[in-house]
């Protein structure tokens, strides 16, 4: 039977209709629920800036170590330097990664708080999600997060059956492989499993006219264990065991000409070298043979975490033991003079281990006042050897050496924050914290004829400090719902990092035997550094509109910094030692965006803007040159990600295809004691990505190009000039099965 045309019109309207608000619907951006402040909230009702990034989006951008998160985050960078994890956040870094340094963002893994640098760049697998929040946290988070916090928070055992493999090759020899494993032994435990391998060859060419290979390699094999025992009904206990094993390479550097020239004369200037000239060393080193160099670590950590509801206020309980363990060898690129490099090989030995426990009490029900509070208790203790050799060209003998130890850090914290409901849509939060810290170390330098110290040829300088610091931070906030989908918050906070001390010794101290005189002696104002401290504006908004097909959330900020810690090489009584001082005051504000638009269910768009002005305030690098209105390092005064996906619909599966691009601004990375200020050019970098997932399979297949214009840049520049280089183009296939 035939159907008129005019008939037949409304149905298709309906039709079309339908589909349209089927797709509308299908498009909609599912909420992240984060933990930002401490309990489950959902991100869009969360005031603070942050981002975060969940399993699939950090799987689909082989996201596999923190320092792929950076390309990603308005305002932050994240690189994986030579001497570890580097985390700057709107302008706010840190360069002392010794034993005796603090980062000024604290780094997170499941809660727990962790202290070097060196074991911060781990393996990404087997994660729920990656929250990175910008700004002080020295409130709930406490001391160290004058720059923000990044958190890794790692799959809980679930009462349900899961498995999975994943296997990924790609060039310079990359091969990758993880699984996974969760099994429900009853209905109160589960238990989960998870490892991954990931290795490949160096980046770097080696023109040294020697056999031995170069770094910016990767060779590391980590694996958890957790189990999830509800106690009763009340009650929940979660065990985590981790253990990473790495043996890659610490020679991840070049020298810095490979980038600058004019360097000798005190002002670098961007060669344009193209990029294999970049990544390769060519330096023959006048005095000395460049050996193999490695670099093991060996990290174990344990963690409980008590979940308790008691009714009125729930309890919670976590705590930690990490040991981690570092032999290496590096050959160095020293440059001693405008004119002059050496080569020196550094021996480095270390054990350390670190202890923490929190208690905190956090109110249950729906009254307008919630409330929660708690103590945290620290303590990092580790031993040192640092062996340089090479150096008779200096006057110095055969063996330079820092043997170094016991070096402890304990650190005690009582907290409370409350957030009050005015009105149903009013609300407003007071929390203060108060921090005390113990920094103690005693070693010395040691002038040596031999890799073992001989009284009767050798000499010894005593390097020995402790410092006690204390610190109330606080926060005072207020967020409104503009409208259900719309929140308006606003916050002054502060923060504070610790301080510390530099090799040497107070006249008359006593210490291993060894006496501290006073010709030798350091003046108390050189040998120690005061606490950093910052005081933070912030007003943000964030928003939910287009029928939940699009997300905005804006932060504008400004912070006030008191004696910024900044950390380089200098001469001290006629040797070279690693100096950290105060840098009087640094000014920072800017603004960031980010956004989310689903415009189909099948195309999606991101972006994240950054405007920073990040500069001193006052500082004199050396007491006679004036470098207020300098740009702190790493902070482009503007940054733009765009991203964009298409899903296609296939008649066997779905494919995806995105593509994602990173524009920056030049930036500078300054090295004060040597007066030296690196231009970094402004640069775009761009991935892509294709991932196909069959209909009803258990499989998929994702195909990523990372770096895609293959240039790189320094992202780390030290007081000797070696400079290590970020990664060039990478490709990988990667194959997926669940189970």
């Amino acid at each position: 039977m035939l159907t008129s045309p005019v008939s037949t019109a409304p149905k298709l309207l309906v039709l079309t209709l339908s589909l349209l608000f089927a797709g509308m619907a299908r498009a909609q951006i599912q909420e992240v629920t984060v933990t930002a402040q401490r309990a489950p909230s959902l991100e869009s009702k969360t005031p603070v800036a942050m981002t975060a990034l969940d399993a699939a989006q950090l799987n689909e951008a082989g996201i596999d170590n923190p320092a792929a998160l950076g390309a990603r985050l308005p305002n932050v960078e994240l690189d994986n330097a030579a001497d570890g994890l580097r985390i700057t956040i709107r302008g706010v870094s840190n360069a002392d990664t010794t034993e005796k340094g603090d980062p000024s963002a604290a780094f997170l893994l499941d809660g727990i708080y962790i202290a070097r640098p060196q074991i911060q760049n781990l393996s990404f697998y087997d994660l729920e999600r990656v929250e990175v929040l910008r700004g002080p946290q020295g409130t709930l988070y406490g001391r160290n997060t004058t720059a923000g916090v990044v958190s890794v928070i790692s799959k809980a055992p679930v009462n349900r059956f899961e498995a999975s493999v994943a296997t990924e090759i790609g060039n310079y020899g990359s091969r990758k492989a993880s699984a996974m494993l969760n099994v429900p032994l009853n209905e109160a435990l589960a238990v989960r499993a998870a490892l991954a391998y990931n290795y490949h060859d160096s980046y770097l060419t080696n023109a040294q006219h020697t056999t031995h290979t170069l770094g910016k390699d990767r060779d590391d094999l980590s694996a958890r264990l957790s189990a999830k025992w509800k106690i009763n009904h009340d009650a929940t206990l979660l065990l985590r065991y981790d253990h990473s094993q790495v043996d890659d390479n610490n020679d991840s550097f070049v020298p810095d000409t490979n980038f600058y020239r004019g360097v000798a004369g005190g002002h670098p200037v961007w060669n344009g070298a193209d990029t294999g000239a970049q990544l390769t060393n060519r330096f023959v080193p006048p005095n000395a043979v460049p050996e193999q160099g490695y670099s093991h670590k060996t990290t174990s950590g344990i963690g409980a975490d008590l979940t308790w509801d008691l009714g009125p206020a729930t309890l919670y309980y976590l705590g930690a033991h990490l040991s981690y363990q570092h032999e290496a060898l590096a050959n160095f690129y020293y440059r001693v003079a405008p004119t002059l490099a050496l080569g020196v090989r550094q021996n480095f030995s270390g054990d350390y281990t670190q202890n923490s426990h929190e208690l905190r009490l956090a109110s249950n029900g729906d009254g307008p006042l919630s409330t929660q509070g708690g103590v945290y208790w620290f303590r990092e203790n580790s031993a040192q050897t640092y062996t340089f050799r090479d150096l008779e060209p200096l006057g110095l003998p055969p063996y330079y050496v820092f043997p170094h130890g016991p070096t402890v850090s304990t650190s005690k914290a009582l907290f409370g924050q409350a957030t009050y409901a005015v009105t149903d849509k009013l609300r407003a939060t007071a929390g203060a914290r108060y921090t005390e810290d113990d920094k103690s170390r005693v070693g010395s330098t040691n002038f040596q004829q031999g890799a073992v110290f001989n009284p009767a040829t050798d000499f010894a300088l005593l390097n020995a400090a402790s410092l006690h610091t204390h610190q109330t931070t606080w926060r005072l906030g207020a967020d409104y719902d503009l409208a259900p989908a719309t929140l308006l918050y606003g916050a002054i906070a502060t923060g504070y990092k610790a301080g510390g001390f530099n090799d040497g010794c107070l006249a008359g101290s006593v210490q291993l035997g060894l006496q501290c005189p006073a010709a030798l002696a350091v003046p108390a104002q050189t040998l120690f550094y005061q606490p950093e401290t910052v005081r933070s504006y912030e007003a943000g908004l964030k928003t939910r509109f287009w029928q939940n097909r699009a997300t905005l959330n804006l932060a504008a900020f400004h912070y006030d910094y008191r004696n910024l810690q900044l950390s380089g090489v200098a001469f001290v009584t006629g040797a070279p030692r690693f100096v950290t001082a105060n840098a009087g005051e640094a000014d920072v504000k800017g603004l960031e965006a980010e956004s989310q638009l689903a415009l189909t269910a099948q195309d999606r768009i991101n972006y994240a803007l950054a405007l920073l002005d990040a500069q001193y305030a006052r500082y004199s690098p050396d007491g006679v040159h004036d470098w207020a209105g300098h740009h702190l390092d790493r902070s482009p005064a503007h940054t733009l990600t765009l991203g964009y996906e298409h899903r296609f619909h296939l008649a066997a599966g779905e494919l995806a295809a995105s593509l994602r691009a990173r524009r920056s601004a030049s930036s500078v990375i300054a090295v004060p004691t040597q007066l030296l200020e690196y231009r970094i050019p402004a640069y775009t970098e761009s991935d892509a990505s294709l991932h196909y997932r069959p209909r009803h399979g258990q499989w998929s297949v994702l195909a990523r190009v990372k770096n895609i214009e293959n240039k790189v840049r320094p992202i780390a520049i030290d007081s000797f000039g070696m400079t290590v280089p970020s990664d060039p183009r990478t490709v990988d296939l990667r194959l997926d099965y669940r189970f």
